[in-house]
């Protein structure tokens, strides 16, 4: 069974913004009418073997809905999807049992589960010119462009075949065909 987590705040402010890259993955593969349910402070959806999850705790305390699931399904393996603010806009990372980063929602899983042994599906969000402009802090916060949408779309597309991949043929034969 996994557990796929995707990375956001919850609302309608931070719908479109680089920070919840990791929610609009997963909204885009449980589809439009997906019944998600309000559980384990986490917008939730059990489909056979995976589970998906957009805690609702905002990004920085994204672990206790995690450690949550978690208690409940401890032989999940663990799928962190989330944005990335050091990897350009477009490109997709996927590592597993590596440090957070400096990414606060992570970090904050490592926290409460103990351990940062979890695939992660890293978004790349940076896109130089714009970022340029504006702290990290408040970058992750914008929505995207206008100009960006081509990218997103490509990006979101690629993270479901990672995580279809992931699924059927193993992490890493997904590390090997979509880190880039």
């Amino acid at each position: 069974m996994y557990l796929i987590v995707g990375l956001g705040n919850p609302g309608a402010k931070y719908e479109q913004t680089r920070h919840n890259l990791g929610f609009m993955v997963l909204d885009l593969l449980a589809g439009a009418d997906a019944p998600w349910e309000l559980k384990y402070d986490s917008q939730f959806l059990k489909l056979n073997d995976v589970i998906l999850a957009k805690p609702q705790t905002f990004m920085n305390n994204s672990g206790k809905a995690v450690a949550q699931i978690l208690k409940f399904y401890p032989d999940a393996e663990l799928v962190v999807v989330h944005d990335e603010l050091d990897i350009e806009l477009g490109t997709i990372r996927i590592q597993k049992n590596v440090s957070a980063a400096g990414h606060n929602g992570v970090q904050s899983i490592i926290d409460e589960i103990g351990t940062q042994d979890f695939i992660r599906i890293r978004l790349g969000t940076n896109d130089p010119p714009l970022r340029g402009q504006v702290p990290g802090e408040d970058y992750v916060l914008q929505n995207f462009q206008a100009e960006e949408q081509t990218l997103v779309k490509e990006v979101l597309e690629k993270s479901i075949k990672a995580l279809e991949t992931i699924q059927t043929e193993g992490f890493e034969i997904a590390q090997s065909k979509f880190n880039g």
